[in-house]
């Protein structure tokens, strides 16, 4: 994996129209014919127009930086409404998989692109009202490109009657419902609120928000953390406390670089990463549907299987764990009253990892429609005019786990756990079950 300096890859496929720009490209030809899903581009032709499922994801990726989801709500559950919603339009008109839970009938003929369209609008609207406006111009500039004939307005009407559905499915699932309030015990071990700010934890009450695809938050919950007195934990404290401290004279200048790089909302950058390698891929509306699908839904399952696993275990942050050492007794660690993080803590438990956990599941989904040998270049908010290249989802996802450790914010044994957390919660999404 290298690093470059952004102006010598402007030759790079197109850019992503989302606040996160990611530039991605693949090995294989776009040309080819031989792959399902994969659409013959003339020689010399510009860049193709992203398709439906693609656009309208682009669309939430536009919305989320500039506006905060209403009351608790977790921005992974709305991703995972939207393209359930385009899956379920664009499959109830070209029946390419297991029809979804209350996936509408669509007459012969029906308009999939269209269908998509309405149905990623009339989500969006209902999730983000005041981004009304921007939807209505985006779904009347879409209609505009398509015949204006009953096929159209059949998909139309499809695409509103799988947006409708989705929101109702989810309407009482307890996502904007007050979370409850926190009080930490007080004891060795225990998440306490952090400096500097020293927030109320957040996201205290997700783990029992109904999972998409799991039959419950805690199915594939992790292990419990090593003990406060094993050398496990002692080690992998040490680790964290010599890594990623603010001051720290041991970490690299790629470390440091990793941990302000992936410091943005991690779900981004997958989303981002996902619309462009299918960009780049030229796949058609069928498969970019189905993969938004199923990587938002492993994106939404593995964000609630961590707050069940974090609220339950209830593992104190770093920088706790470190100025607080000498009530463990566990003679493997120092403590250091004055320890600092690299970057602000955010304010969960330690355990298990969110980026690792997110990566991971993203990681695998990519990899499951792919393959994981995939060369791309990312670029982040973050760090302007930086980018990483990757020729694997997974070192993408490794990357962004222990950029956490070197942030200061997490240990390495958060990281391993919410890598098998992620890997286990894709696994099950993309089994042969009906997701939704």
């Amino acid at each position: 994996m290298r690093k470059t300096p952004i102006i010598l890859l402007s030759v790079a496929a197109a850019a992503s129209v989302t606040a996160l720009t990611v530039y991605a490209t693949t090995g294989s030809s776009a040309t080819s014919t031989g792959d399902r899903g994969v659409t013959s581009v003339p020689s010399g032709a510009g860049p193709p127009r992203p398709d439906e499922a693609t656009e309208w994801n682009a669309a939430l990726l536009e919305i989320v930086p500039a506006t905060s989801t209403p009351g608790p709500i977790h921005p992974t559950r709305n991703f995972a409404v939207l393209a359930v919603a385009i899956d379920n339009a664009v499959n109830a008109v070209d029946h390419t998989h297991k029809p979804g839970q209350g996936q509408p009938d669509a007459p012969r003929g029906a308009s999939a692109r269209a269908a998509a369209a309405a149905a990623g609008h009339d989500t969006l609207v209902a999730l983000y009202p005041d981004q009304r406006a921007a939807l209505d111009s985006r779904l009347t500039g879409d209609l505009a490109m398509l015949p204006q004939n009953d096929s159209t307005r059949q998909g139309v009407s499809v695409g509103r009657a799988a947006a409708r559905t989705v929101l109702d499915s989810r309407a009482h699932d307890g996502a904007s419902t007050t979370p409850p309030p926190y009080t930490t015990t007080g004891a060795p071990g225990d998440f306490r609120p952090t400096p500097p700010a020293s927030s109320a934890p957040v996201f205290t009450g997700w783990g029992a928000i109904p999972p998409f695809v799991l039959r419950h938050g805690d199915q594939f919950r992790a292990p419990k953390p090593p003990a406060l007195t094993s050398e496990e934990y002692a080690t992998s404290l040490k680790e964290v406390q010599r890594l990623g401290a603010k001051t720290s004279t041991n970490r690299t200048g790629a470390q440091t670089e990793d941990a302000a790089f992936w410091a943005a909302p991690i779900q981004n950058y997958w989303n981002a990463i996902a619309e462009q390698v299918v960009n780049a891929r030229h796949v058609d509306l069928d498969t970019s549907s189905r993969l938004f699908a199923q990587l938002d839904l492993a994106l939404a399952d593995a964000t609630i299987a961590l707050y069940d696993a974090k609220y339950t275990y209830r593992l104190w942050r770093p920088i706790t764990a470190i100025r607080e050492a000498g009530s463990t007794g566990n003679p493997g660690t120092t403590p250091d009253q004055a320890w600092e993080p690299l970057a602000t803590t955010p304010a969960d438990p330690s355990y298990p990892g969110a980026h690792s956990d997110l990566s991971f599941a993203a990681a695998a989904v990519l990899a499951g429609f792919f393959g994981d040998s995939e060369h791309f270049t990312v670029s982040a908010p973050t760090l302007k005019g930086v980018v990483h290249t990757f020729d694997r989802f997974s070192d993408a996802a490794t990357e962004a786990g222990l950029s956490r450790i070197y942030a200061g914010v997490h240990t390495r044994t958060d990281h391993e756990a919410g890598r098998q957390l992620g890997m286990d919660v894709a696994t099950g999404v993309l089994s042969d079950v009906p997701l939704h």
